[in-house]
């Protein structure tokens, strides 16, 4: 049983909204997960078909996330088609690959033989501006950034910064937050990026979220001074106010006093090795060697 399978159906069809307006461009506002659980010789899912309304009117959404090239992607998409239509006849279909790996994508986006023209929208997340949703103080746009290409970012550095932001965002809203922490987890899965997103989760839940900088400076600093610059500074206090926290509550406050300032002055590639070596450290030389 995967995830999807057993979260609440107002999860799914929030997600479902928020890759309809964030990625597609939809102008959707309403959505009803439908089941696509089809019994043949095998058994067969869609990954994501909700009924949405909106100013675009009432239609199925097909939504297929793919993180490696299947050239026989195109036939799978036309019996999820197929299969789909049969159960809810009479409704529109609007089909949707989006392609999140890391090869080039080079998988065509529909089927052209004799008797049948068939198509589908492909969406390359590579052509996604992933800093346009990670700068954005908006929780939805936040989680679908872990479907973006990071562009040579760390992935630890990226996910930790998600989980700030929506610390921050959410505030003490404990019942939203952990609703978006299960997005964040469901979406994950299509990068690999579970342990790292547990690790990270693991590591905020132990500091209080207006100890980092980014809560008064960060992103709001990166919008005026310049976006890149911005989320890279932010990153990077954000990194170092969560290392010193586990340092004062492995190793003891005068300790952590210590290495204040060398954590303060590290860049974010040192901060995030030192991060990983303190999971596993029993001395505070084995992190800061």
């Amino acid at each position: 049983m995967t995830a999807k399978d057993i979260i609440s159906k107002q999860l799914l069809q929030r997600i479902a909204l928020d890759i309809a307006r964030l990625l597609f461009g939809l102008d959707v506002d309403e959505a009803e997960l439908v089941d696509t659980e089809i019994q043949r010789v095998e058994q067969r899912r869609a990954d994501l078909v909700v009924k949405v309304r909106g100013a675009d009117g009432v239609f199925l959404l097909h939504i297929e996330i793919q993180n490696d090239n299947q050239h026989e992607m195109p036939w799978r998409m036309l019996r999820y088609r197929t299969d789909i239509a049969l159960a809810h006849p009479g409704l529109p279909i609007r089909q949707y690959l989006v392609y999140i790996g890391r090869p080039n994508l080079n998988m065509v986006d529909g089927l052209e033989e004799p008797g049948l023209s068939y198509r589908y929208q492909v969406l390359d997340m590579h052509a996604i501006d992933c800093e346009r949703l990670l700068s954005q103080d908006n929780p939805d746009a936040l989680v679908m950034a872990i479907l973006c290409d990071f562009r040579g970012k760390p992935e630890r550095v990226v996910v930790r910064h998600i989980l700030e932001r929506l610390r921050i965002l959410l505030g003490e809203n404990e019942a939203r937050f952990r609703d978006y922490l299960v997005m964040l987890e469901i979406l994950s899965t299509n990068r690999d990026l579970q342990q790292i997103l547990q690790e990270e989760e693991a590591m905020l839940s132990q500091v209080k979220y207006s100890d980092l900088p980014s809560y008064g400076l960060g992103m709001q600093q990166g919008m005026q001074q310049g976006m890149q610059q911005g989320m890279q500074q932010g990153m990077q206090q954000g990194e170092a106010a969560v290392l010193l926290r586990q340092v004062k509550r492995k190793f003891g406050d005068d300790i952590a006093a210590t290495y204040r300032d060398r954590i303060e002055k590290a860049d974010t590639d040192t901060l995030l090795e030192w991060s990983d070596r303190i999971l596993s450290a029993e001395q505070i030389e084995e992190i800061f060697r």
